[in-house]
């Protein structure tokens, strides 16, 4: 038999274990926190049921917790926003279920949209505003679990962006 490799498996490859890889119970690695946030997004009827929307705060629900990592369920009215902050420790995944949303950071100014996914290591600073007339629905995953979100002043948000538009003398906005 002529075939375009000389490697051919004999009898069938699952039944040599040591070739294979046990599934992980829980995600440990980014490319596995982002495939955890666009399986739980895929699953509406896991999340769409628990959505409130809040016109005085935004709402905002645990939806699941494994060792190390937090998933959090958020909703956006028109005009809510995180405010500048930063996540401690912890690196995180933010997924746009539903709607639109903007992030802010020093580099400039992005419109994520339903299914657009943002990875984030610590130190990372941003802020999420919905600036359209429509409601909108994000997940957050964060690993280790959030134990701070330090705020960020005004000033500081006005500094970085004049910080970023020094490093950017066209002012774009990065995509």
């Amino acid at each position: 038999m002529n075939s375009d490799s000389d490697l051919q498996i004999a009898g069938d490859i699952l039944e040599v274990p040591h070739l294979l890889q046990a599934p992980r119970e829980h995600p440990a690695t980014v490319a596995e926190f982002a495939g955890l946030a666009r399986s739980i997004a895929a699953d509406r009827a896991h999340w769409e049921h628990l959505v409130r929307y809040d016109a005085t705060t935004r709402w905002y629900h645990r939806l699941r917790t494994g060792p190390g990592y937090e998933v959090w369920l958020l909703s956006w009215v028109p005009g809510q926003g995180s405010g500048l902050h930063g996540h401690g420790p912890s690196s995180g995944v933010l997924t746009v279920l539903d709607g639109e949303l903007t992030e802010r950071t020093e580099r400039g100014t992005r419109a994520l949209g339903a299914g657009a996914q943002r990875v984030f290591a610590p130190g990372y600073t941003h802020e999420v505003v919905n600036d359209t007339l429509e409601p909108a629905v994000s997940l957050h995953v964060y690993f280790p679990g959030l134990t701070e979100m330090p705020m960020h002043s005004a000033h500081s948000a006005h500094s970085a962006r004049c910080a970023g538009a020094a490093r950017d003398p066209l002012g774009s906005v990065s995509t």
